[in-house]
């Protein structure tokens, strides 16, 4: 990863994932054509987990290792968290030698927009795979390379 004046960039990670996708599904689909239904989950699911680690690290490298993306208990539990300190309630005169307690709200939309991001991003791959097969690893993974393409390299 390039390190760039907002930090660092991880285009090279969204490139390999990308170039992983692309691999995986034009290999799950031609399989898939020549054997008339779905290649087995064995050809997919080593492919599938490894680009979620690659996700995984990029972000937490991103970050700071404050996010991870695929780990919806981390995120959920963090949100319990924010909400918590959002709600706590700081009563005058009693917080002698406590500190002030004051929820992240920058971090709560964030938290709040990967658990989203999640969900739908779950649903859609769930429909897009039930109509396309493996040929919906393609666009996905276009979308990657123009996510890629769109950030600045130093």
């Amino acid at each position: 990863m390039a390190a760039g004046a907002g930090g660092p960039t991880p285009t090279a990670p969204l490139r390999l994932e990308a170039g992983l996708l692309l691999a995986g599904g034009g290999a799950g689909w031609l399989v898939a054509q020549r054997s008339g239904g779905l290649p087995p989950a064995a050809l997919a699911t080593p492919l599938l987990c490894f680009l979620m680690g690659l996700q995984n690290a990029t972000i937490t490298k991103i970050s700071g290792a404050r996010m991870r993306t695929t780990h919806v208990t981390g995120i959920v539990t963090d949100i319990g968290v924010e909400l918590g300190r959002l709600l706590y309630w700081n009563r005058a005169g009693t917080l002698e030698g406590r500190p002030f307690v004051r929820a992240d709200r920058a971090k709560l939309r964030l938290l709040l927009g990967l658990l989203g991001g999640f969900f739908l991003g779950g649903v859609a791959g769930a429909a897009g795979f039930l109509v396309l097969g493996f040929a919906f690893c393609l666009p996905v993974a276009a979308l990657l390379l123009l996510t890629a393409g769109a950030m600045r390299q130093p």
